[in-house]
């Protein structure tokens, strides 16, 4: 028990000085709010219009998946340096686990994770899978809304 006793004092006075700078912080700080303190901060930048109550979840999706390809490297780094002492049930393991991780991938951008805009609705995956899928009705074109067509002009 002795050997965990600093890891134990050092964790009692981090849980001591949050405990305190919360109490001081509540009990010290002014509070006088005005409407340009509860405004939302963009740059410096004066907000055009109000902000919609709800924050579209695309963008927690998106962190989600760039924190899944920081995990899948932070497993690979240390196979690719000690992969000859680990052996081959290390790289079976790591096929698996890459195998997982690109199905989840796949599965969240079939679903429209990386789809961008103001409509934000899950695809319906029978779509994906139907035969009469063509190379020019795959593809989408992005950007060309609310242009002229060339053809036509």
């Amino acid at each position: 028990m002795g050997q965990y006793l600093p890891v134990i004092a050092l964790m009692v006075v981090a849980i001591l000085f949050g405990a305190v700078s919360f109490v001081a912080s509540r009990l010290l700080a002014p509070r006088r709010p005005s409407a340009a303190k509860q405004a939302p901060y963009e740059c410096g930048i004066v907000p055009g219009r109000e902000l919609p109550e709800r924050f579209p979840v695309s963008f927690y999706i998106v962190a989600m998946l760039f924190v899944m390809f920081d995990i899948e490297i932070i497993f690979i780094y240390p196979y690719s340096v000690a992969r000859r002492e680990l052996g081959s049930f290390a790289f079976w393991e790591m096929i698996a686990f890459s195998a997982v991780f690109f199905a989840a991938f796949v599965y969240v951008v079939a679903r429209g994770a990386l789809d961008w805009g103001p409509l934000q609705k899950y695809k319906a995956l029978d779509s994906a899978v139907s035969a009469d899928r063509t190379l020019s009705s795959t593809i989408r074109r992005v950007g060309t809304e609310g242009r002229i067509d060339e053809k036509a002009a």
